[in-house]
């Protein structure tokens, strides 16, 4: 159904008169007669009846008014739906206990008016297809910086250097230790049962083990974080690496303990990714936000893989 003329249609019924609805929508009078004609063709049914004081809706014309209006105001919140800014920033943010959903909690806190659809994608093929294919507007990934706009026009931007830190329980040999060099977890058994061969995250740690002599064991199942927890906590033996902003809630009485790589200090490389043709308002906050609030490192006494 022709939406125009469904629009010309309610025009004529509130204004009473052709040339009264032809004023309102801008156009001629033949445009209107045209437009409700049509109109009346595809539905089989005379909705006006002409007379010297204007236009008077039919008994079908009565029926279908009520419709009318339902079916422009469908229209018009198909069309905000789409909008630019009228409907949530879909961002991919790889876990919800992870650091860039950390980064994008403090930006709804700056900005607490903003929608977010917050969703968890698996590695960084899935966010650029998803990118790509517009299903979602960001995702924060650990990617090789680009050089400039890609060839299938994503962007990419690092807002945030992560540093890595040692988890242990209570009873392991580095408990008490203040901070630690990445040398010195050299024979120690770091227990990653969630690095899948292939991932960014996986690769990232490959590259630090290579770089520094550890032995990192990703055997076993992954049953989530807080069976990997009540392992770390009751081993003397076993730890495991976790960001700095990683979101881990564990009972006291398991004291495990959180200590601080330097010497120098490993980070995890997050960039924000985004289709360059994204004009959604709420992206271009959030980029705003992120290099407003990054915090500074030092040019010195970190580590990154060379592909970072």
């Amino acid at each position: 159904m022709d939406l125009d003329a469904v629009r010309t249609f309610v025009a004529v019924a509130d204004a009473g008169r052709f040339q009264d609805a032809a004023d309102r929508l801008a156009v001629t009078q033949q445009a209107v007669s045209k437009r409700v004609a049509a109109l009346e063709k595809d539905l089989g049914a005379r909705l006006f009846t002409r007379t010297p004081r204007g236009a008077r809706l039919t008994i079908d014309g009565q029926a279908f008014l009520p419709h009318a209006r339902d079916l422009l105001r469908a229209a018009e919140r198909a069309a905000a739906s789409v909008r630019p800014g009228s409907r949530a920033l879909r961002v991919d943010v790889i876990g919800r206990r992870l650091a860039p959903a950390e980064l994008l909690r403090a930006f709804h806190r700056a900005h607490p008016g903003v929608e977010l659809d917050v969703v968890t994608l698996f590695d960084a093929d899935a966010a650029l297809d998803a990118l790509r294919s517009g299903m979602i507007d960001a995702s924060f990934r650990a990617v090789p910086p680009a050089q400039g706009l890609s060839a299938d026009g994503i962007e990419s931007v690092r807002v945030y250097d992560e540093p890595v830190q040692l988890l242990t329980g209570p009873d392991h040999a580095l408990a008490t230790a203040r901070s630690v060099t990445p040398d010195r977890l050299a024979g120690h058994r770091i227990w990653m049962p969630g690095l899948v061969t292939g991932t960014e995250w996986g690769t990232y740690y490959d590259d630090l083990a290579a770089a520094f002599g550890l032995t990192i064991e990703v055997t076993g199942p992954d049953f989530g974080t807080d069976p990997l927890l009540d392992t770390i906590a009751d081993s003397p033996a076993l730890a495991t690496l976790v960001g700095e902003l990683t979101r881990l809630v564990w009972p006291s009485d398991q004291d495990l303990r959180r200590i601080p790589v330097h010497g120098p200090t490993p980070v995890y490389p997050h960039s924000l990714l985004w289709r360059a043709d994204n004009a959604h308002p709420v992206l271009d906050a959030l980029r705003s936000h992120l290099h407003r609030t990054r915090p500074d490192l030092p040019d010195t006494g970190t580590w990154t893989p060379n592909w970072a």
